[in-house]
C-alpha cells in the first residue's frame, strides 16, 4: 500500500514547540486532490442549479415571476453559492426559501470549503500532526532509534522487523530528507536532523530507547554520535557500524555495545566464498534474514528446562552461547550443561518465516 508521510514544518512560530516527526501514511496526489476537490465543486453548483430550477416558479428576477430559465437558475446557483448575492433574483414562496435554508446553504458551506480548503486542510493538518507528535512521544518507550538510512541503515531496520520488530517501535534519524521520506514509506517513523546534535536524538525519545543503530557513513560521525547517544541513553543497547577496523576500539570507548567494522567484514566474507565457495554461502544464508538460516537469541523454554545445549543441537536448532545472569558462555567453553530458569539462548535455526 502506497504511504505518504505526514511533515511537521521544519520551522514553527513558536520556537518551544516540538520538532519535527514524520509518520507514514496513505499518500495522495496532488493531481488526485485537485480532482476530488473540482468534482466536489461542480457537483454542489449542479444541485443547486437543478433544485431552483426544479422550482423556478417560485423565483423572482427584479420582480418578475414568470419563472426562471435553467441559465438564471445556473446564474442564483452560482452567485449564491460563492456568496456573491447580487440580489435581482429572490425566491418567493415558503417551499423555496425552506430550500435555500435547509438545502442551499449547507451546499455553500461545502462550496466555501472546497474553494479555501488547502488553507484548511494544512491548519487541520498542522494540528492533527501536533497532536499525533505529542501522542506519540507521550506513548513511545523501549523502541529502536537507526540513526543512519543508507545501505546498513536499511538492512538493520529490515532485520528488526524479520525479527518481529513493530514498525512502530523503529525511528529513523537522518540528515537527508529523501532518507527519511524512505523511512516513512517502509513504515517508520521518521526525524530529520544531525544525529550527533542532542535535540535531534531527543526528538527521537532516545532516552527512552532500549536498542541504538549507529549506522552513518563517515566513522568520525559514527564516534561523535555514539558518545552522544551514550551521554542521553545510558542504558541502551548500542551497535555501531565501522568502516575501518582501526577505529572499532574507539567506538567500544565511545559507548557502542558492540561495533561492526562493515568493510573488512565484507572482504573477510569475501576471502572465505573463495576459498570455500559453500562456507560463503552458509555465511550469506545467516546474514540474510529473509530465508534459510538465522542467529537468534531468545528466552528457553518450560521444556527446555533441565537440557543441555546438545540436546537442543539434536532437536535441530545449534546453540552458539548460552547467556547466564547476563554472561555470555560460548558453545566452545563447555560451562553451561543443563539449562536453568532466566538462561537466554542465541542459537542457529530455520527461519520459520521464509519468503
Amino acid at each position: 500500500m502506497p504511504r505518504r508521510r505526514t511533515r511537521l514544518g521544519s520551522s514553527s512560530a513558536d520556537p518551544s514547540a516540538p520538532p519535527p516527526l514524520n509518520f507514514p501514511e496513505r499518500r495522495f496526489s496532488p493531481i488526485r486532490n485537485i480532482g476530488v476537490r473540482l468534482l466536489i465543486a461542480v457537483g454542489a453548483l449542479v444541485a443547486t442549479t437543478l433544485i431552483v430550477y426544479a422550482e423556478r416558479d417560485c423565483y423572482q428576477d427584479r420582480g418578475d415571476q414568470s419563472g426562471l430559465s435553467l441559465l438564471d437558475s445556473l446564474y442564483y446557483a452560482a452567485v449564491t453559492l460563492s456568496t456573491t448575492g447580487y440580489g435581482d433574483i429572490t425566491p418567493v414562496c415558503d417551499s423555496a426559501r425552506l430550500a435555500n435554508v435547509f438545502v442551499i446553504t449547507p451546499l455553500r458551506f461545502l462550496f466555501l470549503i472546497v474553494l479555501v480548503g488547502t488553507t484548511i486542510e494544512v491548519l487541520t493538518q498542522r494540528t492533527r500532526e501536533q497532536m499525533r507528535s505529542n501522542r506519540w512521544r507521550s506513548n513511545v518507550n523501549d523502541h529502536t532509534v537507526i540513526i543512519g538510512y543508507g545501505v546498513k541503515g536499511r538492512a538493520a531496520a529490515r532485520s528488526l522487523v524479520d525479527a518481529g520488530t513493530s514498525r512502530n517501535d523503529v525511528v529513523v534519524v537522518a540528515t537527508d530528507r529523501t532518507a527519511v521520506d524512505e523511512a516513512t514509506r517502509d513504515g517508520f517513523v521518521g526525524v530529520v536532523g544531525d544525529g550527533r546534535r542532542e535535540d535531534v536524538l531527543r526528538d527521537a525519545a532516545i532516552e527512552r530507547a532500549k536498542r541504538v543503530v549507529v549506522a552513518t557513513d563517515e566513522d568520525d560521525t559514527s564516534i561523535l554520535v555514539t558518545l552522544t547517544a551514550r551521554r542521553l541513553s545510558p542504558h541502551a543497547t548500542i551497535v555501531a557500524a565501522v568502516r575501518e577496523a582501526q577505529n572499532t576500539e574507539i567506538l567500544r570507548q565511545s559507548g557502542a555495545n558492540n561495533v561492526i567494522p562493515t568493510a573488512e567484514s565484507a572482504g573477510r566474507l569475501m576471502g572465505l566464498s573463495l576459498l570455500s565457495a559453500t562456507a560463503g554461502e552458509l555465511m550469506e544464508d545467516l546474514l540474510d534474514s529473509g530465508r534459510g538460516l538465522e542467529v537468534m537469541e531468545r528466552e528457553i523454554t518450560r521444556e527446555e528446562l533441565g537440557q543441555s545445549p546438545a540436546d537442543l543441537d539434536a532437536q535441530g536448532q545449534i546453540v552458539l552461547a548460552v547467556i547466564r545472569k547476563g554472561v555470555a558462555h560460548r558453545f566452545d567453553t563447555n560451562a553451561i550443561n543443563r539449562l536453568e530458569p532466566g538462561d537466554r539462548l542465541v542459537v542457529i535455526r530455520h527461519n520459520p518465516v521464509e519468503r
